[in-house]
């Protein structure tokens, strides 16, 4: 089957500040949480700088941010999703008055994205609060971050509104209930932490997110907001009815999100698991009121599908990812343990379509994999051929996806370009069309090499997916 995608389908790749900008401690920048994780969240966090971070200078994108972009537009861009770092705009976070240095920065990139056509996509916050936010206020577990969001918002909003059409609120957003700290700078310890305090910083995201929307509207009429969330379609490990109960009550724990983002209000399902578990959340008439600013339209990561069973709990887990799972027998996986299902996106797309009719997103997808740097007629790169295999067959399923009448705005690669990994803290868990020479102990040049998956992202852009095989 040979189809090409629609002409409207926008074409690209996806990165975070905290993974690729570097230059933590310039331009007037404070710190984020992710300054002092040095471990993909793992490790308890310290009071400063973590030595060996490498974070601190990801893959210097601060500085070669041009050099990059160029590449992008090499390879037939015509979407970057990036995210800006709030601690590079409000230091501290709670202050008053932004950081001209910071915001003068993401001026420069978005003019660098249309010199080359390229339509800028901003996620507003990328697993970045900064760090003052959560150990003086707790993060998103306080109700006073919506209103340092909402300034924070408002400050980006204006400055580059009329010239940024996409912006997404918060990465992944149902993922700060598996990782409270790196997704909602909740500073609380993980073992300390009770359910209450935890869906209570879900709420305050959730309001903080549909405010923004209010504010867009106001600021920026032709913007278009979007949730972004974690999905991983989870199957029932047998036949048996209770496995597939336990993995349709999975589904909704992450389908909640979406349901309040796209409906503007809590579905019954999550009220009725909130008084099982005697959780009462402060819900004000003004946070209802708020929550009624749906989304435009709703975005997601797709990386691998999992499986459960009602006695999940003593089963084995599925290795690196934060949603977990048990392994499914019928699937091959990475390197990291992900689990490899196309077939699980076209579900993916199918249902969300089907659930919330809002236009779909795919801002990340991609394999992590250890690539080795070669030199093919004195040219060194990397043959991915694995990678490549990968992405055909990620992206046939959305071809199939829109077959089936789901309406597409696009796909991001994750990460177009070598970055160091979120989960864990890595270089060699590589995920780019670009090679970065950049290595787990901070050593290498930072040269920029072209992988075989570069030439074939650049070749299947051009023929608008007829390509694929």
């Amino acid at each position: 089957m040979s189809m090409k995608f629609p002409e409207t389908f926008l074409w690209g790749g996806a990165a975070a500040a905290n993974q690729v900008e570097g230059g933590f401690d310039e331009g007037g920048k404070g710190l984020s949480i992710q300054d002092v994780l040095p471990n993909g969240g793992v490790n308890p966090p310290s009071d400063g700088p973590t030595p060996g971070n490498l974070k601190q200078v990801g893959v210097d994108f601060y500085h070669r941010y041009a050099e990059d972009i160029k590449l992008f537009a090499e390879m037939g861009f015509s979407v970057f999703r990036f995210s800006i770092a709030w601690s590079r705009i409000f230091p501290q976070g709670d202050e008053e008055t932004p950081n001209e240095s910071g915001l003068a920065f993401y001026d420069r990139v978005i003019d660098e994205l249309e010199k080359y056509g390229i339509e800028p996509m901003i996620t507003l916050s990328h697993y970045e609060t900064p760090l003052h936010l959560a150990k003086t206020y707790d993060g998103w577990a306080s109700r006073e971050l919506i209103g340092f969001f909402e300034r924070y918002a408002r400050t980006v909003l204006e400055r580059y509104g009329s010239r940024v059409k996409y912006w997404l609120t918060f990465n992944e957003i149902n993922s700060v209930l598996h990782a409270p700290l790196m997704s909602g700078g909740i500073w609380t310890p993980r073992n300390q932490l009770t359910e209450q305090q935890l869906y209570q910083a879900v709420h305050h995201e959730l309001v903080a997110s549909a405010s923004v929307k209010r504010i867009a509207h106001d600021i920026a009429p032709n913007a278009l907001i979007g949730c972004m969330i974690l999905s991983m379609p989870t199957y029932p490990l047998t036949p048996s009815p209770n496995d597939a109960w336990a993995a349709f009550q999975t589904e909704h724990g992450n389908y909640a999100f979406g349901d309040v983002h796209c409906r503007g209000e809590y579905p019954g399902y999550f009220l009725r698991m909130l008084r099982d578990r005697g959780i009462e959340l402060d819900i004000t008439d003004e946070d209802r009121e708020t929550l009624r600013n749906t989304v435009d339209f709703v975005s997601f990561s797709y990386y691998m599908s999992g499986c459960t069973a009602a006695d999940a709990a003593n089963m084995e887990q599925a290795e690196g990812n934060l949603l977990g799972g048990i392994p499914n027998p019928t699937l091959p996986a990475s390197e990291w343990g992900w689990q490899i299902d196309p077939i699980g996106l076209r579900i993916v797309l199918n249902q969300y379509w089907e659930r919330w009719q809002k236009p779909l997103f795919i801002v990340e997808n991609g394999l992590g994999a250890r690539d080795q740097l070669v030199e093919v007629d004195g040219v060194k790169t990397v043959l991915d051929d694995y990678r490549i295999a990968y992405m055909n067959d990620h992206l046939v399923q959305v071809r199939e996806a829109i077959e089936d009448g789901v309406e597409m705005l696009g796909y991001t690669a994750w990460g177009c370009l070598d970055l160091v990994s979120s989960s864990s803290a890595q270089m060699a868990k590589r995920y780019g069309m670009i090679y970065v020479d950049r290595n787990d102990d901070g050593s290498g040049t930072l040269e920029r090499h072209r992988k075989k998956s570069f030439g074939w992202y650049r070749d299947l852009i051009a023929s608008r997916g007829s390509g694929l095989v």
